[in-house]
């Protein structure tokens, strides 16, 4: 028999990946496009490529992991209480775990089975899953983030600052409008594999935005020539 294949186990860290090489190659192309709008010459607009591209990694990395700490910090907080409760007052823990199995379509008796038996395999872990949500797979992990968004930020913003290097300065703006979107249509396609989801949606959806807020910039960019 064939095993199944279930890609949520994947949610941590592919969620902040394609967060980062998405925001790496928008962000860093976007900055670029704007300077390269407002000026004439090729050296503010790697200047200004690179410069994004280190602040934006050092940025994403440290963002993600001081909002995955939190998270975390938030989970660790209510596995103390949830502990403190069932070392206290354990009746009631497990009269709160059988009526969950309830509203989850059980009778009454199997429900009160059902918990007494995983109460007896791991009363913490077992409420820690079914009353709080949390799990070994959903669990936050701070420096696994920060480190899949930093890197692949500065993965991402790459291509668009050798684009600032090598392309003519007179058809700056086109070249990094159309690789960027290239390289957004990849990472759309290869995060929509990864995940197990349309990947026609999810290039569709990425290109959109993307094109919106280059235009955005590349209009500002004008305004101030």
């Amino acid at each position: 028999m064939e095993i199944e294949k279930h890609y949520i186990k994947r949610s941590g860290w592919l969620r902040a990946a394609v967060l980062g090489a998405n925001d790496g190659i928008l962000s860093t192309a976007s900055l670029a496009i704007g300077i390269a709008a407002a000026s004439e010459t090729k050296n503010p607009v790697v200047l200004a490529a690179l410069a994004g591209l280190v602040a934006g990694a050092l940025s994403m990395a440290a963002g993600e992991y001081v909002s995955v700490s939190s998270q975390a910090d938030i989970e660790k907080a209510d596995l103390k209480r949830e502990k403190n409760e069932l070392a206290t007052m354990p009746d009631e823990e497990l009269n709160e775990l059988a009526d969950l199995y309830q509203q989850r379509g059980l009778d009454s008796q199997l429900a009160m089975q059902v918990a007494v038996k995983l109460t007896e395999h791991n009363v913490l872990e077992t409420h820690a899953r079914d009353e709080l949500g949390i799990t070994k797979i959903t669990k936050a992990k701070p420096l696994q983030a920060a480190l899949a968004s930093g890197t692949s930020f500065t993965g991402g913003g790459l291509l668009p600052f050798l684009i600032a290097l090598l392309a003519p300065m007179n058809h700056m703006v086109i070249y990094q409008y159309v690789f960027s979107l290239v390289f957004l249509a990849l990472l759309g396609a290869i995060a929509a594999k990864a995940g197990g989801s349309s990947m026609t949606k999810g290039i569709l959806r990425i290109c959109f935005w993307s094109t919106i807020a280059m235009g955005a910039t590349a209009f500002m960019g004008h305004l101030f020539k």
